[in-house]
């Protein structure tokens, strides 16, 4: 489109706006009179205006006095407004506090509950396992033997250990003259013996088990222990009356240096 139709465009538009307004105008004033002819023409002029395009310049003009309660009375509720906020972000911040104070409170307890789980759950395989160690025993016994049954006793027996090293039990490693040790032996008695440091195992009686770090049953061991030193002999009759004299002589020397003393004072001071 190019310029001289837009400007005919626009001719056309204010001619036709500008009928519009005097139509309207014309309407107006036949259809009023009186005291409202005055104010209906006002007005009739502002439409006109406005379809003219023309601006419509209105001055409001307000009292100071009111201008100054408005402004105090929005001043008011403004600071009502940022108390309320500062309260509510108190508010939220302390639910905030809460809800992270709970969420990690539960976090622990659930922790803390999987943890006590699984021990329960250890403490009763330990105890199960525990309860079947005496069939360890039997079977230790039965293969020292030497009989037809020996390789059918081997073979409950290597199935048997399996199953108790897939739950991580295994038997307490322990060799003679190793010294004693209350974590994971059990002393039954001791001998006295020489050749041997003190606490040294002799014998091992029954064989330990754990299951980890924990111990399901401490290992029973007969101990050594240094031998008693010598009693000394007794003294004859003779010896102990010498000793008696030498006693005697010292106490009296004693009190003859005793009584002398004070006397030897009494002369110094005459």
């Amino acid at each position: 489109m190019t310029r001289k139709k837009k400007d005919k465009e626009k001719m056309k538009d204010d001619s036709t706006n500008k009928d519009e307004a005097e139509s309207l105008n014309e309407e107006i004033l036949e259809s009023k009179d009186g005291d409202s002819h005055d104010s209906k023409e006002e007005e009739v002029k502002q439409d006109i205006k406005l379809l003219s395009g023309e601006e419509q310049k209105v001055l409001e003009y307000h009292d100071l006095d009111e201008l100054i309660i408005k402004y105090d009375k929005l001043k008011e509720s403004n600071k009502k407004d940022k108390e309320l906020l500062s309260k509510h972000q108190k508010e939220s911040e302390s639910w905030k506090n809460k809800h992270m104070r709970l969420q990690a409170e539960f976090e622990n307890a659930q922790k803390r509950w999987n943890k006590n789980r699984q021990n329960l759950r250890k403490e009763y395989i330990a105890y199960t396992l525990k309860s079947f160690l005496p069939l360890y025993d039997s079977f230790k016994k039965a293969l020292e033997d030497d009989g037809e049954n020996l390789a059918i006793l081997k073979q409950f027996y290597d199935q048997y250990i399996g199953i108790l090293k897939f739950h991580k039990a295994e038997p307490i490693i322990v060799k003679l003259k190793d010294l004693f040790d209350y974590s994971v032996h059990e002393a039954l008695s001791s001998l006295e013996k020489d050749d041997l440091p003190n606490n040294s195992i002799i014998e091992i009686i029954q064989d330990g088990w754990k299951m980890d770090k924990d111990v399901l049953r401490f290992t029973k061991v007969i101990i050594s222990r240094e031998p008693a030193p010598p009693e000394p002999e007794p003294e004859s009759e003779e010896e102990i009356k010498e000793v008696n004299c030498e006693n005697e002589a010292e106490t009296q020397e004693k009190t003859e240096v005793a009584e002398k003393k004070p006397t030897e004072l009494e002369e110094k001071k005459d």
